[in-house]
């Protein structure tokens, strides 16, 4: 089994950056995507990023494309996402999740079968 446990979230202003943690135990990652998830209030979970396991290759949704990074630390099976020029849409509960198999791309939400506790962010305007 994997655990994930999620840091860094709290309340910011607009504008502002905010820096999440997802650090996992339970089994070397470094041949598995990650991902960050979101969930705002009255809406589906949706994707935020993703990152292939050697780190080289990264993919993002439209809605934070060049204000957010993903990153990843294999040696401490870790998972970061730098978040920057903050909006009030961002608030949500943020989640990291990891793929069932090793080598998978991670290109769809099924393919992820590990998931943190989450954590929240909330923007003020």
């Amino acid at each position: 089994q994997v655990q994930l446990v999620e840091s860094g979230g709290g309340l910011v202003q607009a504008g502002g950056s905010l820096r999440l943690s997802c650090a996992a135990s339970g089994r070397t990652l470094s041949t598995y995507t990650m991902g960050w998830f979101r969930q705002a209030p009255g809406k589906e979970r949706a994707f935020v990023a993703r990152i292939r396991w050697s780190g080289s290759s990264t993919y993002y949704a439209d809605s934070v494309k060049g204000r957010f990074t993903i990153s990843r630390d294999n040696a401490k099976n870790t998972v970061y996402l730098q978040m920057n020029s903050l909006k009030p849409e961002d608030t949500a509960v943020y989640y990291c999740a990891v793929t069932r198999m090793p080598w998978s791309t991670g290109s769809g939400p099924n393919e992820y079968g590990f998931w943190g506790q989450g954590t929240q962010v909330t923007v003020s305007s």
